[in-house]
């Protein structure tokens, strides 16, 4: 099972994380954390079900483009991470 980790600005919501959860794709893990635990849902997507312009996806220490990432193939043994994603200048 893969292994989901969140950061700090979501611990509050999901405080008993990381989670493990089936999927062969980010896209599948996310859905599978989803129905576990809905009340993170509105903080990663969008009413779109999209991910939220200032959200990004690492697998396996690689950052996900926000278009492509929930198709991206995983493993058993990968580790997604969720975090914000910082802009500004």
């Amino acid at each position: 099972m893969a292994e989901v980790h969140f950061t700090s600005w979501l611990r509050e919501v999901v405080p008993d994380g990381p989670f493990q959860v089936n999927g062969g794709t980010v896209g599948e893990a996310l859905t599978a954390l989803f129905a576990n635990k809905p009340e993170v849902r509105g903080y990663v997507l969008d009413d779109r079900g999209s991910l939220r312009k200032h959200v990004c996806v690492f697998a396996d220490g690689m950052r996900l483009p926000n278009a492509t990432a929930f198709g991206h193939a995983i493993g058993a043994q990968s580790k997604l991470y969720v975090m914000q994603a910082l802009s500004g200048g």
